[in-house]
């Protein structure tokens, strides 16, 4: 994918499975900067998308007469739990069969109004509370399951690795792959973010995830 983000990270396998944690050290402007950033885009996101969610809220109560959102749990920063609300884009039995699972390709749980809302990222409005709250930042690793996050890091060791911030509404992985990406994958851009992140590239990631909201790109 040709983005301003998109130098694929360089980190070996070896090299992630090697590191037992990854000590962060952000200066007070950037901590500053991040919060600030924060509070401010979840104000205005809130402002712009809360007639969004009631419009979208309407369509999915219309389309199964369902509940119009769902709560999760997911890990935070250094393996803190927390409640995350979406607009719920799957079947009401999504979980039914086989638990907790990786969203697919083309996946036959999602909903019509689901599909679009997922392109969209329409369904990520109710999150900006989160940020708002401190349980994550506009930007960073997506926040996964409790139960899928140690069952990959047995699989691919280090996936832990992204605990070591906040979560993030968007990130590096999601404009450069979204949802189309392998844990794998995801594990090394989360991991080139952690480790090298600053102001100018928080702004790359912004842009580009302004492309990928307008184009739907790694969406399902």
């Amino acid at each position: 994918m040709d983005t301003a983000v998109s130098k694929f990270v360089d980190l070996e396998d070896s090299e992630i499975k090697s590191m037992e944690r990854i000590h962060v050290k952000d200066s007070f402007i950037y901590r500053f900067y991040s919060r600030t950033l924060d509070i401010v885009s979840s104000f205005i996101g809130l402002l712009i998308g809360i007639p969004l969610v009631i419009i979208f809220g309407f369509l999915i109560k219309l389309e199964d007469g369902g509940p119009i959102f769902y709560k999760q749990e997911r890990l935070g920063k250094d393996e803190k739990q927390f409640s995350i609300y979406k607009l719920r884009s799957m079947r009401v039995d999504a979980e039914k069969i086989g638990g907790a699972q990786w969203a697919q390709k083309n996946d036959p749980r999602i909903t019509k109004v689901g599909n679009f809302i997922r392109k969209t990222r329409i369904d990520e409005i109710p999150q900006l509370v989160n940020i708002l709250k401190g349980d994550m930042s506009l930007i960073g690793p997506r926040p996964e399951r409790p139960e899928l996050t140690y069952e990959f890091d047995k699989e691919i060791p280090g996936f832990l690795l992204r605990t070591a911030v906040k979560p993030g509404l968007t990130g590096l992985a999601q404009v450069n792959g979204g949802y189309e990406i392998s844990p794998e994958e995801k594990l090394k851009w989360d991991i080139e973010y952690i480790k090298n992140r600053n102001i100018l590239m928080d702004l790359k990631i912004l842009f580009a995830t302004v492309r990928v909201v307008l184009t739907g790109e790694g969406a399902r």
